[in-house]
């Protein structure tokens, strides 16, 4: 995880400063890198998804990437989930409090040991605020989705290709088949 240094906490009118997006976590600005085409295909997959279930159920809102959640843990916190489910006020600006679900897309920054640490970290938080599912999906490597559950954050759930992953109790009904993430290959040109 890469960090903008300043030398002290940083607070959210630090990072209206900051030029790039990026996410406070723990009183430190993180950089955030682009996405690539396959993890921004299967975050728009599932936002379009949570969008169809809130037509048909109700009960909330599919929110997409570049929009910020303030999360009041012992520190401040702003993330910016890939996807998410809200159930608050539809507020103009960033929302205020934890999705019940939140989804992180694996980028190819996002593996290895640090990797796995800041993303361990930032679940805590997550589930800190109030966020009771966070789904990690690889779509470049492993072809899953673990869903951590805020009653047994250690233990995730995955869900590989062919199977239907779920968000319970963060969206009640909800399922997507993991095969939707995925890209449809490209025919080839003649």
């Amino acid at each position: 995880m890469k960090i903008a240094p300043l030398g002290r906490e940083a607070t959210l009118d630090d990072l209206w400063e900051f030029e790039d997006p990026a996410e406070l976590i723990d009183g430190r600005i993180v950089p955030m890198s682009p996405t690539g085409n396959h993890p921004g295909y299967a975050a728009s997959r599932i936002r379009r998804s949570l969008d169809e279930h809130a037509e048909t159920r109700g009960g909330g809102f599919g929110v997409s990437e570049s929009v910020g959640f303030i999360l009041q843990t012992p520190a401040t916190q702003l993330f910016v989930p890939d996807a998410a489910w809200w159930t608050g006020p539809d507020e103009a600006d960033l929302l205020h409090g934890a999705p019940p679900f939140a989804a992180e897309v694996r980028s190819r920054s996002d593996y290895g040991p640090a990797a796995e640490r800041a993303m361990a970290i930032k679940r805590a938080h997550y589930f800190a605020g109030g966020t009771q599912v966070v789904w990690d999906v690889d779509v470049l490597r492993e072809g899953c989705v673990r869903v951590y559950r805020a009653d047994d954050p250690e233990h995730p759930t995955v869900y590989r290709r062919g199977e239907v992953a779920d968000a319970e109790p963060a969206v009640p009904g909800w399922r997507m088949r993991v095969d939707e993430l995925f890209k449809p290959a490209m025919p080839a040109s003649s």
